[in-house]
């Protein structure tokens, strides 16, 4: 189910998260999507031999969590997605499992406005992405 949660019932502190652990699958069907087949997310042995030493998924695949958030639970349905900033603080692996979380920092109401933290973090708790996301919301 979608959350519909009017700008006029939104404060600040509002927040919400989502965990998925990211599959093989994930990545091969982002990789599909976007085309996106650099061999850091889909070859092995590729990925042994960088810093990394096995595949990470892209950096965007995790980012795609906080779009989820923002278009299904805070604030959900009819809002629209105007800007984000994204840092990559650390890899994402296949198999971890990765909590996206937004928090509403500041309204700007007359605008229908929204500024929102925006943070994924790993199973060991580890921040993997680090941001922010401005929303406008329509009554």
């Amino acid at each position: 189910m979608i959350a519909d949660i009017p700008y006029s019932e939104i404060k600040i502190g509002d927040s919400a998260e989502i965990s998925k652990t990211i599959s093989e699958t994930d990545v091969y069907n982002f990789a599909g999507i976007c085309g996106d087949f650099n061999p850091l997310h889909v070859d092995e042995e590729f990925a042994s031999k960088t810093p990394f030493k096995k595949r990470i998924a892209h950096g965007m695949l995790g980012a795609s969590l906080i779009s989820t958030l923002l278009g299904t639970t805070l604030p959900g349905k009819n809002t629209i997605y105007m800007e984000q900033n994204l840092k990559f603080k650390a890899p994402v692996y296949l198999g971890d499992t990765i909590t996206a979380k937004v928090e509403v920092i500041e309204l700007i109401e007359e605008k229908y406005i929204a500024k929102l933290k925006t943070e994924a973090y790993n199973q060991a708790g580890e921040i993997v992405i680090d941001g922010q996301a401005t929303v406008m919301k329509k009554p």
